[in-house]
């Protein structure tokens, strides 16, 4: 008010940035340089947990991280979410409903991959390999051309996620039991500290009961049998992981071998982002070394990067632009 003697000051202008997953939410709170804070809640792929869970998850994500910045969903000036299948112009539509009912500002639903390579690269070249719920590489080249591979669902693909690791360990442990000699070494097997990690995961209580789940319509959650199969000591476990980062690797070589060319020796950066690559250690050593090995160019930073991270720098991009 003119002659008040009130100082106005310029409202700071706050960001959203958030990873929907098969697992878990992810959403951070940013303003023009720094973050803020960052909450987790539960699954928002809407093609995997529908769009009831989706809805719960992602809204209490940012209610959750809103609150410990304290702020409220009125003060984003810009929110970006990066999920699986927002290429589907349908689920893209239905996230960005979802937020819309408690973020009244502008909201970009893009790829998970987007803000993957984002989180690795910004804007530079890159291939980033992403090893969650589901999996998948992507690139850019440094004449700003992309590829991906894999990813295509975890039905027919995801070689080396958290699903493609709960069912090929689910499989083999079956196998191993069919194997078994006799009773007593059958039932040794069972009560065997890997199949016994991967039955409470699912609060099933026999391999029978396993094998069913497995076989259950609609499919089970898989992934939700990782952390037993990455942290028991196990043949069958070490096996099944080491052959994940062997399959994460190829999809890199792939991104690779398309994007840049091979008569080109300049090294290749290489970023890695995902649950599997964060909590299995055997996974990550085995995808360096076969990658180091099929392709030398390629340069690793053995630091994890966080997806959150690109959806909230995209976010801040877009704002500046449509100012």
């Amino acid at each position: 008010m003119r002659g008040s003697g009130c100082v106005r000051t310029k409202r700071v202008p706050y960001y959203l940035g958030i990873d929907g997953g098969g697992t878990k939410t992810t959403c951070a709170v940013g303003d023009e340089s720094r973050v803020l804070a960052v909450a987790t809640a539960g699954p928002s792929n809407v093609v995997r947990v529908g769009q009831e869970r989706a809805r719960e998850s992602l809204q209490n994500s940012v209610r959750q991280a809103c609150a410990a910045a304290g702020i409220t969903p009125d003060e984003v000036a810009r929110t970006c979410i990066g999920g699986s299948g927002a290429g589907r112009v349908e689920i893209a539509e239905s996230v960005r409903r979802v937020l819309a009912e408690i973020v009244p500002t502008p909201i970009d639903v893009v790829g998970d991959m987007q803000t993957a390579l984002e989180a690795a690269f910004e804007s530079s070249h890159g291939v980033v390999v992403n090893a969650g719920t589901g999996s998948f590489a992507y690139g850019r080249s440094r004449d700003g051309r992309t590829a991906r591979a894999g990813g295509w669902g975890f039905a027919i693909s995801d070689e080396g996620s958290a699903h493609w690791i709960g069912r090929q360990t689910v499989s083999a442990a079956l196998r191993g039991a069919d194997q078994q000699k006799n009773s007593d070494d059958r039932e040794q097997f069972e009560n065997s500290p890997l199949v016994s990690a991967l039955m409470r995961a699912w609060g099933v209580h026999s391999l029978l009961d396993l094998a069913r789940a497995a076989n259950a319509v609609p499919p089970p959650d898989f992934s939700a049998l990782f952390r037993a199969v990455a942290s028991t000591d196990s043949a069958i476990a070490s096996k099944v992981l080491e052959s994940a980062g062997r399959e994460l690797a190829q999809l890199a070589v792939v991104v690779i071998e398309r994007l840049f060319p091979a008569d080109d020796a300049s090294p290749v950066r290489v970023a890695i982002t995902g649950g599997v690559f964060r909590h299995a250690a055997l996974v990550r050593e085995v995808f360096y070394t076969e990658l180091g090995r099929i392709e030398p160019r390629a340069e690793v930073n053995q630091n994890i990067v966080d997806s959150v991270e690109g959806a909230l720098r995209l976010a801040r991009r877009a704002a500046k632009v449509s100012a």
